[in-house]
């Protein structure tokens, strides 16, 4: 790891420093993935961590490349205490909007941690039902190191889910764009219609022929 590589870490657990100087053990980061597709659930993770994750490449899931993404995720998974997953359906997408859904999804993933945490990171967002010390971070996925954890668990997590449902609808290329409205997906919504997980309140869904340009939701 080289000298830049340390010091962006050391930044990056600048919230985590703060809280263990104040006395909390156990730290959380939560974040999701999947709330801009257009099909397949929204997933999110909660991971605890009590000592600093130093994994080179440890950022934004987004900005991280898929093979790195796949590192990561394993040594997450090695070093933190625990981390648990949540979801929210397509069909929940749609009855609740995606910002409750997401949070419902956040709430699912910290129930099932089997540790309680002294305090909680969350990305952008506030949760009602936390039983948790909370604090939400602006952009927490590129400035705190639990979040940056927790996004590329959902990230792998969810991935691996729409691959196995393009094994379900092969049509789509769920592999491929994981839900989202690339081109080559709004015309296979144009050419057999939605598939039993698309998002019917999401307006391409519901108009296939929307232009492309103002249905890409990030």
């Amino acid at each position: 790891m080289t000298p830049k590589e340390r010091r962006r870490l050391y930044r990056l657990h600048s919230f985590e420093r703060d809280a263990w100087s104040s006395g909390a053990r156990y730290l959380c980061g939560v974040d999701e993935a999947g709330r801009g597709p257009l099909a397949g659930p929204v997933v999110a993770s909660a991971v605890v961590i009590d000592q600093p994750l130093y994994i080179e490449w440890l950022n934004d899931s987004k900005v991280v490349p898929m093979t790195r993404r796949e590192f990561l995720n394993e040594s997450i998974r090695c070093r933190a205490v625990c981390f648990s997953v949540g979801w929210s359906s397509p069909e929940e997408i749609d009855r609740f909007n995606i910002l409750q859904a997401t949070k419902t999804a956040m709430t699912r993933a910290l129930a099932g941690l089997p540790i309680s945490p002294c305090h909680v990171f969350i990305d952008a967002v506030s949760l009602p039902q936390c039983l948790f010390p909370q604090e939400p971070v602006i952009d927490g996925d590129a400035k705190c190191a639990t979040i940056a954890a927790a996004s590329i668990i959902a990230k792998v997590y969810r991935d691996a889910w729409m691959n196995e449902y393009d094994s379900l609808y092969p049509e789509y290329g769920f592999a491929q764009h994981k839900g989202y409205g690339t081109p080559e997906h709004l015309a296979a919504l144009n050419r057999v219609g939605p598939s039993p997980i698309h998002r019917r309140s999401f307006a391409p869904v519901l108009q296939p022929s929307f232009d492309f340009a103002d249905s890409v939701v990030l």
